[in-house]
Formats: C-alpha cells, sequence, structure tokens
C-alpha cells in the first residue's frame, strides 16, 4: 500500500506557528512520526507540503495511478480552495482529511471545509495524533474495498 501525505500552506512552521493551537511538535518531527508509524503498518508513505494552492492540485492530480489513497491537511485552504475539492473529486482516490486544531471551535469562517466533500472521514482536534488515526483508518478502507472488489470479480 502507498499512501501520499499532504500538507497545505504554514505547516512547515509547525512548532513555531501559534504552539498554543497546533502544539510544539516540529515539521521535521511531524515527518518522522508519520514515517514511523507507516514503517510499522508496512505502508510505503510520500510526505509533501506546499504553501501554494495550485501546486496541491498538482500533487492530488499525480496521485492518480500512483498512490491508493491520500490524507490531506488542507490547512487554510481547507476554507477557501474549490480547487482542491475538485481535484480529490477528479482522481477519485479514497482521501482522508486531518488538521491538528478543532476548526469547529474556532472562527467561524474556519468551520466550512470544501475538501472534507470529497474525503471518505476527517479527523479534527486530535493533535498529530490525527495522522495516526487517518493512517490506520486508510489502510483499513482501502484493504476492505480491495476484498470487496476481490469478493465481486469472484
Amino acid at each position: 500500500m502507498k499512501l501520499l501525505v499532504i500538507n497545505g500552506p504554514n505547516l512547515n512552521l509547525l512548532g513555531l506557528r501559534e504552539p498554543a493551537i497546533y502544539g510544539s511538535t516540529t515539521y521535521a518531527q511531524l515527518q518522522d512520526f508519520i514515517q514511523d508509524i507507516c514503517a510499522e503498518e508496512h505502508i510505503t508513505v510520500e510526505i509533501k507540503q506546499s504553501n501554494h494552492e495550485g501546486i496541491i492540485v498538482d500533487m492530488v492530480q499525480e496521485a492518480y495511478g500512483n498512490f491508493d489513497g491520500i490524507i490531506m491537511n488542507p490547512a487554510a485552504y481547507t476554507h477557501t480552495s474549490v480547487a482542491i475539492l475538485d481535484a480529490l473529486k477528479s482522481v477519485g482516490l479514497p482521501a482522508v482529511e486531518v488538521h491538528i486544531s478543532n476548526i469547529f471551535e474556532r472562527e467561524d469562517f474556519r468551520h466550512i471545509s470544501y475538501p472534507s466533500k470529497a474525503c471518505v472521514k476527517s479527523f479534527i482536534g486530535y493533535g498529530i495524533e490525527g495522522y495516526r488515526k487517518a493512517i490506520l483508518f486508510l489502510k483499513d478502507y482501502i484493504n476492505q474495498n480491495n476484498k470487496e472488489k476481490e469478493a465481486i470479480k469472484k
């Protein structure tokens, strides 16, 4: 199994950016955390980050045919990007949304998530543990879908 983890704007500043909201874990530590979980679960993972919406759209599009699923923290683009939503819908890969903070306990404008409309599940407000939950959920989701496809073929 091969997963793509996409992190959006300002996540490269984890540990520095508003630690009262996002915690003290650095982006490098988050990457190690994700790599370690995937290694334990025998999952190949690629982790990417961009502050640019179009690059994130390109990442999603390039995932088609190369990955089994996507885990995405769209960060601020959560609340504004129909383009990312459309890219997720276009590739049709199972996707899971992650947010370190609880977007529903923050400013009203953060309560909207466009990408979630193309995701099979969202993990919101679990800190970096949300990434673990997303990885484990997506692994099970993909495995279950593969079993169902095999059963239909028989």
